[in-house]
């Protein structure tokens, strides 16, 4: 029960009047009480975190050992706190969510390529063709990359410039080294970012993408200091505003990375009919002119080149029958290994073929449905269980998951497809109705 007190409160009296300066004076101080307040106050959400800045200060030998100064190291540290809305994170006391990854792991081939955007950066492509014609002509008398790759590479990776890089590459890199799922990889980059801004590269240069990727062409700090080149002679590695600089590391990179000058990289073709879409697998590989002789034919009125005919193929069917197939060589790898995705390599391609003078694909691609991530993993770990799938349970329709797919298929009579679909899945766990 709660007792209320008769007591009557004494009568406030009101304060003498204060001189008009007095009150100016009072107000001024009250406003910068409450901004120092705010200055200090954490941002919700993102609360110092004593285990993440103990971590900080603990890479210093390591940065010390990179040739990072004392005052350097203090001054990329200084107020990093984390950013817990960056994707493919682990935090503690929060429920695990499904990586978010990036737009070419969530996105279906259709959504990914498509036709507006490709012919829009070709054109730009095509214009920057023609203004820096020399040093591109000097690029790949040096590396061996055509000049159509690696323009197409930055039409890409930050649209020849005109998308702004959104992250703070020190603060995604602490964050996703200390919370992300690959803690090693990220670590050893916010290190090698730090010995950047040791060489000269200003903070506010060092925006990234979630990933941590920097410049026109989007290189981590390690690939820098691999693959980086000072091609416009200043005495510096500048991959944020020399365009010479930028495109001459992606084409070092690219030639690091096994880049055959004078081959393609690969051909969109028309395959025969009736073809098993099982065959679309990266191990049956054979010379493109037995492929040829099997009756697959360059699409879009093309020959294949005469160089590329004794050179090793596999086929890839990216949508499986619901796209485009192509005949994919060493150099298709090469791009993947720029950038670990099959989507990401079509699109490079087919954006330098244009530049170079060739059309879009021939054969549209069909607007399948992709599945969610949880459940191409539930499909992934049957697959794996019934010995048709050996690799990582990952949530993406790559290469070996859509032919795993294929194969489950052709054993369980359903159409013959490849591509990962909720009636596959349906079947799967037992239900088959309308199947």
């Amino acid at each position: 029960m709660t007792v209320l007190s008769t007591v009557r409160p004494a009568p406030v009296r009101p304060a003498p009047a204060r001189p008009r300066h007095d009150r100016l004076r009072h107000v001024a101080a009250a406003l910068l009480a409450a901004v120092a307040l705010l200055l200090v106050a954490p941002v919700p959400g993102r609360a110092a975190d004593p285990a993440f800045q103990q971590w900080l200060q603990a890479l210093w030998p390591d940065a010390q050992k990179l040739g990072v100064s004392r005052a350097t190291f203090e001054q990329a540290i200084r107020g990093i706190e984390p950013d817990l809305s960056l994707p493919d994170l682990v935090i503690p006391g929060r429920p695990q969510a499904p990586p978010r990854g990036q737009a070419e792991f969530v996105q279906t081939p259709a959504e990914y390529l498509r036709e507006k955007t490709l012919a829009n950066l070709s054109a730009q492509g095509r214009s920057l063709l023609a203004q820096h014609r020399e040093t591109l002509r000097r690029i790949e008398e040096r590396f061996g990359v055509p000049p159509a790759v690696v323009l197409a590479i930055w039409g890409r990776e930050t649209a020849f410039g005109n998308y702004k890089l959104p992250h703070d590459a020190l603060r995604v890199l602490a964050t996703q080294g200390f919370y992300g799922r690959r803690k090693d990889m990220f670590r050893t980059e916010l290190l090698y970012a730090m010995k950047m801004m040791q060489d000269g590269v200003p903070r506010a240069d060092m925006r990234a993408s979630w990933g941590g990727a920097m410049g026109l062409t989007q290189f981590l700090p390690s690939e820098l200091y691999k693959h980086g080149v000072d091609f416009d002679g200043d005495g510096r590695r500048d991959i944020f505003r020399s365009v010479p600089d930028a495109l001459a590391s992606a084409a070092q990179q690219l030639a690091a990375k096994g880049w055959q000058a004078g081959h393609h990289w690969a051909y969109e073709v028309r395959p025969p009919r009736n073809l098993d879409c099982t065959i679309a697998d990266p191990d049956n590989v054979k010379p493109l002119r037995e492929w040829q002789a099997q009756g697959f034919v360059p699409a879009g009125g093309r020959r294949f080149a005469a160089a590329d005919l004794q050179e090793n193929a596999s086929l890839l069917m990216p949508a499986g029958t619901h796209g485009p197939s192509f005949l994919i060589l060493r150099n298709y790898y090469v791009i993947k290994d720029y950038n670990f995705s099959d989507l990401y390599v079509l699109f490079v391609g087919n954006v330098a073929d244009r530049i170079a003078g060739g059309g879009p694909f021939e054969r549209a691609w069909d607007p399948v449905v992709q599945l969610r991530t949880a459940d191409l993993e539930a499909m992934q770990q049957r697959l794996t269980a019934l010995g048709l799938y050996k690799d990582k349970i990952d949530g993406k329709a790559g290469m070996r998951t859509r032919l795993a797919l294929g194969a489950y298929e052709k054993a369980n009579g359903l159409p013959l497809d490849c591509w990962p679909d909720a009636a596959v899945l349906d079947h799967m766990r037992g239900r088959t109705a309308g199947r």
